[in-house]
């Protein structure tokens, strides 16, 4: 696709693509900063936009899922807020508490040592060491949905596991007989 070719798509697209964007996000600034991020990915993907049947149709796409997304962090950066707010009121815990967190923690610890490697290494990147999915990406040369699947399978993992450690009575092992 030529410089041309391209701006006649943003002449096409900007207008509409802005109103989406808008009704989504409910922020003129947002919506502008949206469609701007949109045309920027379409021009880097400019020699592949042949290979599409409608980019009107793929903009759109890109356009509210990138939408979805900062929807997604702004739900983040509040709950992270209210939380920080919350945080204020919560007194010390007590050793029960404390003692309760640790075994939690170690169970936890253990599971993930137990999962399959490639599991394991999507947890401790995300959920332990705090990285950001396309970080993880460029790390490890994955796409990035393809990383959301193994993290959603290996949580699931984690949670199944997680559950056979709370209701096992503690202290008692399990000893299977052989009837004969």
């Amino acid at each position: 696709m030529t410089r041309a070719d391209f701006n006649e798509l943003v002449q096409q697209l900007s207008r509409k693509l802005y109103g989406y964007a808008f009704r989504i996000l409910l922020s003129k600034e947002e919506a502008e900063d949206a469609v701007q991020e949109i045309f920027i990915k379409l021009w880097k993907m400019r020699d592949k936009l042949g290979q599409y049947n409608s980019p009107e149709a793929l903009a759109t796409t890109m356009t509210k899922n990138y939408c979805i997304d900062q929807l997604r962090k702004r739900s983040n950066l509040r709950f992270e807020d209210e939380n920080r707010q919350n945080y204020n009121y919560i007194t010390t815990q007590t050793p029960h508490e404390q003692m309760e967190l640790a075994e939690t923690n170690e169970i936890l610890h253990k599971i993930i040592d137990q999962l399959p490697e490639g599991y394991r290494i999507m947890v401790r990147l995300r959920d332990v060491e705090g990285f950001a999915y396309e970080e993880i990406a460029e790390k490890t040369g994955q796409n990035v949905n393809t990383l959301r699947v193994t993290l959603s399978r290996a949580r699931k993992l984690i949670r199944d596991e997680f559950n056979k450690y709370q209701y096992e009575p503690k202290g008692v092992k399990k000893i299977s007989r052989k009837v004969f």
